[in-house]
């Protein structure tokens, strides 16, 4: 049997306390199941796609990540813990889920590592690369070591508190047949499951900006909720797409700033910088590629970052693939919340650069900062009213 060393964690609604007893109903009524209607069937892979098939998945269904399905028996995840199909009649196990492949993930293949694929620079063997199984992938970023499964029962705001911890995404599992109880020994197993992600809640609490105490919270500056991440890691507008995409791996990043570099002989344009202060000119996001034509990426990895996104925004290849405009999405200290929801939504993006008057970088706010203060404030609202 085939060992993969990944985690596998399950978030199940714990007992419920004074503080979340008096929450406002709507919010305390809210279901993790009552986001999931209307959700579409899982998009996978099996274990044996080549990443070119993954890659076009990802195209197809205008997703930046996919579990990846394999054979039951086959596959051992750390301590035993299992995600399974089974047949609603029967109960018979179909598939395990043996992890999550990310657009980063694959991008990160493509450039080569050090570790991963021997330290060269070519980019003339990314056909070979693409061929590879996918399930040799998993794990290249640490988001595909780790599934999360969420029962339909958790309440929101327990969803709110999982996401808040940097979680982008997790199974929920329809008409379960396990038992749900926490710890790595568990082995979940339903008849299909659906995703949830961190902008399905993000749209959610923005379809309920009706709710009273929600509105009282998300009017509010992103500066007095604290929101704002001034921790911002960069690149310049001489970083090739290539060294970008080592650089995001390395810190875990689906998504950079692109700031005007200095004149200063020690700035290593393969290396992140610090961009705050810096004058931001563009974003270099690992969806960028999604629908990029292999011949095309041969060329395109050694172009400078900025000069890709520019490609990006006039290339047919990208329109076909709905890919927006190149706009700077960005917000102010004193915008509120809601309008910085608003444009992670509408742009489709999942962290907004926050910039001076002058269009200089002071941090960002990104989809797990929003749910986060947003929930905060929430419980703090309640304890407050008690």
């Amino acid at each position: 049997m085939q060992e993969l060393k990944l985690g596998l964690n399950t978030f199940s609604p714990t007992e419920p306390t004074q503080s979340s007893a008096t929450e406002h109903g709507r919010l305390r009524d809210k279901k993790v199941g009552d986001l999931m209607v209307g959700k579409r069937r899982l998009v996978e892979v099996p274990y044996t796609a080549s990443l070119a098939h993954t890659m076009n998945t990802l195209v197809a269904n205008q997703v930046v990540a996919v579990p990846v399905a394999a054979p039951p028996g086959q596959w051992i995840g750390a301590g035993g813990s299992m995600i399974m199909e089974s047949d609603k009649q029967t109960g018979v196990v179909r598939k395990h889920y043996i992890g999550m492949v990310t657009m980063l993930d694959i991008l990160a293949h493509i450039a080569g590592d050090d570790q991963m694929n021997g330290g060269g620079d070519s980019v003339s063997d990314i056909e070979k690369k693409m061929s590879v199984p996918v399930s040799s992938i998993i794990g290249h970023c640490l988001e595909g070591l780790s599934l999360w499964t969420l029962n339909p029962s958790t309440s929101i705001l327990d969803c709110m508190e999982v996401f808040s911890k940097g979680i982008h995404r997790a199974l929920v599992p329809l008409d379960s047949q396990m038992e749900n109880i926490s710890g790595v020994e568990l082995v979940e197993s339903a008849p299909s499951y659906r995703m949830l992600t961190q902008m399905d809640v993000i749209k959610f609490l923005k379809e309920n900006y009706s709710d009273i105490q929600l509105q009282g919270i998300i009017s509010r500056s992103v500066r007095e909720l604290g929101v704002v991440n001034q921790n911002v890691y960069a690149i310049t507008g001489k970083t090739k797409v290539i060294d970008a995409i080592k650089c995001m791996r390395a810190a875990l990043l689906n998504a950079v700033p692109i700031v005007v570099g200095s004149n200063s002989l020690e700035e290593d344009s393969k290396q992140l910088i610090n961009g705050k202060g810096r004058k931001l000119i563009g974003t270099f996001s690992s969806t960028d590629l999604r629908g990029c034509h292999l011949a095309a990426l041969r060329t395109w990895l050694s172009l400078s970052a900025l000069e890709f996104t520019e490609i990006v925004s006039t290339s047919p290849l990208f329109n076909a693939s709905n890919v927006s405009e190149r706009e700077l999405v960005v917000c102010h200290l004193e915008s509120p919340l809601a309008e910085v929801m608003e444009k992670a939504v509408t742009k489709h993006v999942h962290r907004v650069w926050v910039v001076d008057r002058h269009g200089f970088m002071v941090g960002l706010v990104s989809l797990t900062d929003m749910i986060g203060a947003i929930r905060a404030s929430l419980m703090l609202d309640s304890r407050v009213s008690m």
